[in-house]
């Protein structure tokens, strides 16, 4: 595989809305129906993944702060 075809593959990593800009944040990215979740310090680190519903239902609960 090219470089260029790894590139098209590879997620599109995005930070959290409300990131304090200090480096210390999460970021997410769809992949193939499924939504990838990582620590932006180590982005070579564990990935976990869920679904958009649940993903969905996890932001909606930290919304509302319960």
């Amino acid at each position: 595989m090219s470089a260029t075809e790894d590139k098209r593959r590879a997620p599109a990593w995005r930070k959290a809305s409300r990131s304090a800009g200090n480096g210390e944040c999460v970021e997410v990215a769809t992949t193939g129906g499924t939504v990838a979740i990582r620590d932006s310090k180590n982005p070579e680190g564990v990935v976990l993944t869920c679904s958009p519903e649940t993903f969905r239902s996890f932001l909606q609960t930290t919304r509302r702060g319960v």
